[in-house]
C-alpha cells in the first residue's frame, strides 16, 4: 500500500504546524440554526378553495453581530407572505443564523465576507426551511430564487455614499437649532 500524505486540518485552536501559522485567511462555520420561526394561515380552510393566484411578497434583511473574538453570527431574516384579492393565503418569517469562526481575514475584507459570503452559505438551508414551512402549511413547497447578496450589498454601499453626499452638500442648520427671523 502506497504512503499517503496528509495535510493538517485545523479546528481554530492555533495548534503549532497547522495551517493557521501561515496566516492564511480561515473560516469555519461552528452552527446554523433557527433562531425564530413564524408560519401563520389565517384564511384556512377556505384559502384551499380559492382559485385566485397569491402574489408572493419575498423581503430579507441581514444582521451580523460580534459574539466573540473572531466569531460572528449572522442572522438571514426572511419574509415571506402569499396574498390574493381574496385575502392572505399564508405569512412566513424565517430568522436563520450560522455561526462563524474567521481567522486573518484582512479588516477591509470583513464587511464584504459577512455581508455577502456568509448569507450566501447558509441561503441554502434558510431556503430549505421555508420550503418545508411552506408546505406544511398546506401549500406546495416554494423554492425561492437565490438571491444577489453583492448586488445588494453593493446598492447600500451606493445609497450610503449617496445620503453622505447629499448632507456633506447640503449643510444647513440642524433642524432643531433655533434661528432668528
Amino acid at each position: 500500500m502506497a504512503e499517503q500524505e496528509t495535510t493538517p486540518v485545523t479546528n481554530g485552536s492555533g495548534d503549532a504546524g497547522t495551517a493557521s501559522d501561515n496566516g492564511d485567511p480561515q473560516i469555519s462555520v461552528l452552527a446554523q440554526y433557527i433562531k425564530d420561526l413564524s408560519v401563520e394561515n389565517p384564511s384556512a380552510p377556505q384559502v384551499f378553495q380559492w382559485e385566485d393566484q397569491a402574489a408572493l411578497d419575498v423581503q430579507f434583511n441581514i444582521q451580523v453581530d460580534s459574539v466573540g473574538e473572531g466569531v460572528h453570527e449572522i442572522v438571514l431574516k426572511i419574509d415571506v407572505s402569499a396574498r390574493s384579492a381574496k385575502g392572505i393565503h399564508f405569512v412566513v418569517d424565517l430568522s436563520y443564523a450560522g455561526l462563524l469562526a474567521l481567522r486573518n481575514i484582512p479588516e477591509e475584507a470583513l464587511g464584504p465576507f459577512l455581508l455577502i459570503e456568509a448569507p450566501r452559505l447558509i441561503f441554502p438551508f434558510a431556503r430549505q426551511v421555508v420550503a418545508d414551512a411552506v408546505a406544511g402549511a398546506g401549500f406546495p413547497p416554494l423554492l425561492l430564487d437565490p438571491i444577489d447578496f453583492a448586488g445588494a450589498y453593493m446598492a447600500q454601499l451606493q445609497a450610503a455614499q449617496d445620503a453622505a453626499g447629499e448632507a456633506g452638500a447640503d449643510s444647513p442648520a440642524p433642524a432643531d437649532t433655533p434661528t432668528d427671523s
